[in-house]
């Protein structure tokens, strides 16, 4: 026999420690399994300087809070539209381990980082950013550091100011820009140089800060015969907003290059899409310093290349674009000389051109 209340009444303190040890268990348990109810949220801990256009890249810096397994984020630039950074075909930061996150993005006046799923495509281009939802779990937007000064260089020549390309550009292939390649003389000339550095060539490109719009718009070039057949020396007017959306990019081009085949004619005029007939002229531009002109107008465009000027001039070729011409909207004004990469003969020397005098008429 046990004694009375003995056994029974250390069977009630044990089922007491027991269930006690059950309900700390159950805690513990809970709270090791449960996920975290804190909100996911973004901060920034480097901000770019604000401004606006593709030819420089910047970094761009901050730390995510709740992020779960498989989430990234995306950047975005704000210049009259929310850009996908730095590129649209790679749109995607990863998180690092200790929840801090690093990338690069093209100036803006703001910038937004969205932390998605693994789901998440983001667009080229977007009107409004998307609010957090399905795909999208936090959104942060900073406006860009007015104290900062973007990491831009510029070149005064024909009496405006010219920004120099830094950023890369799918133009031709993937080309790479250095800003040391362009450069102006005593003269007030502009210099353009392809050069080699290790395994790739970079190009050189300088672009109009402000819009001219409709007018004429006159290069005066020296001999460029010395050019590899893939090098490509390109005068063109481009909006890039407009491009992206898929509009009318507003573009123009008077182009010098053989495109890598040394049997082609070495220039053409051209409004886009390139590939339609009727929209590119081809001619054989000759030895010696030469003179392309592009008479913009509405609903007309006429091209011309010369030799010689005054009493000398000789006319090389001259044609008038009356379908497809763009109107005027946010275009600049860009130089270009860049490594074609698409052609049936790669590039195998680099080189220089030199633009003696750029005008404009209204």
């Amino acid at each position: 026999m046990r004694p009375p209340g003995g056994c029974a009444g250390f069977d009630g303190r044990q089922r007491q420690l027991v269930g006690a040890l059950s309900m700390l268990i159950l805690v513990m348990t809970s709270a090791g399994c449960r996920p975290s109810t804190a909100t996911p949220s973004i901060t920034f801990t480097k901000i770019p300087p604000a401004g606006g256009g593709p030819e420089v890249l910047e970094p761009i810096e901050g730390r995510v809070v709740g992020a779960q397994a498989g989430q990234r984020l995306v950047v975005f630039s704000h210049n009259g539209v929310w850009w996908t950074q730095p590129e649209a075909n790679r749109p995607y930061v990863s998180i690092k381990p200790d929840s801090t996150w690093s990338g690069t993005t093209h100036l803006g006046k703001d910038y937004a980082v969205l932390l998605v799923t693994g789901n998440y495509r983001p667009p080229a281009l977007l009107d409004a950013l998307p609010s957090p939802g399905g795909d999208v779990i936090a959104v942060a937007v900073v406006p860009g550091n007015a104290d900062a000064k973007p990491n831009v260089r510029t070149v005064q020549f024909g009496g405006y100011e010219w920004t120099v390309r830094a950023s890369p550009s799918d133009r031709g292939g993937k080309n790479f820009y250095d800003p040391a390649n362009v450069w102006t003389d005593e003269s007030g000339a502009l210099h353009l140089r392809l050069s080699k550095v290790e395994d790739h060539w970079t190009s050189a490109q300088a672009i109009l800060t402000r819009s001219l719009g409709y007018g004429t718009y006159e290069f005066s070039v020296r001999d460029v015969s010395h050019l590899d057949p893939a090098a490509v020396l390109a005068f063109y007017v481009w909006d890039a907003v407009a491009a992206n959306r898929n509009e009318n990019s507003r573009e123009w081009d008077v182009e010098i290059s053989q495109w890598g085949d040394p049997r082609a004619r070495n220039a053409r005029y051209g409004i886009p899409p390139f590939h339609v007939e009727g929209h590119t002229v081809p001619f054989a531009a000759p030895p010696g310093a030469l003179i392309h002109t592009v008479r913009w107008e509405p609903r007309q465009a006429t091209f011309r290349t010369v030799k010689g000027s005054g009493a000398h001039e000789r006319l090389i070729f001259e044609h008038r674009f009356t379908a497809f011409v763009p109107p005027v909207g946010n275009e600049k004004l860009r130089i270009n000389f860049y490594d074609f990469q698409r052609g049936p003969n790669p590039l195998r020397q680099g080189g220089e051109v030199v633009i003696e005098r750029f005008r404009f008429f209204p």
